[in-house]
């Protein structure tokens, strides 16, 4: 996967165990947050890093998902216990990691953000390191400098 490809439909349950059809809430871009683990630390930080800084997002029409191939059970537990209050879905076969080139050589996922835009195109694709301070405002700085918001 690559800037400007057209990304496939793909459903994958959430925290609640709630359908997220990919599609159907392009009504937004949406950010795919792949990461490695539920309750790591360095994980937490990340993903509770966006959680509080979503609302900056949004001003951007910018809709975050997290995704990783554990349970919905692990994600429910991670999201409350992290107080995350976005979608994390359960890709536990693999399948939209796979598309996305999210895995490591052991299986885990990497990190990876990827933004598709509502034309169901990739916009934006970046692996990134954990970063403890504002992550979401060096994305969004990133994005300003390329242009996409």
């Amino acid at each position: 996967m690559k800037v400007g490809d057209v990304v496939e439909n793909f459903n994958l349950r959430d925290q609640f165990n709630i359908n997220f059809d990919l599609y159907q809430n392009l009504t937004q871009d949406i950010l795919l947050v792949f990461y490695p683990k539920d309750n790591s630390p360095v994980c937490t930080k990340q993903l509770v890093d966006y959680s509080l800084n979503q609302e900056e997002l949004k001003k951007f029409g910018i809709k975050i998902i997290g995704i990783n191939i554990e349970s919905v059970n692990s994600h429910n537990s991670f999201c409350i216990n992290s107080k995350i209050d976005f979608p994390i879905l359960s890709d536990s076969d693999k399948a939209v990691s796979k598309t996305f080139d999210a895995l490591n050589i052991f299986g885990q996922n990497k990190r990876l953000l990827v933004l598709i835009g509502k034309n169901k195109r990739v916009k934006f694709i970046r692996s990134t390191l954990p970063i403890f301070f504002a992550d979401s405002i060096k994305l969004l700085d990133d994005l300003r400098k390329t242009q996409l918001i």
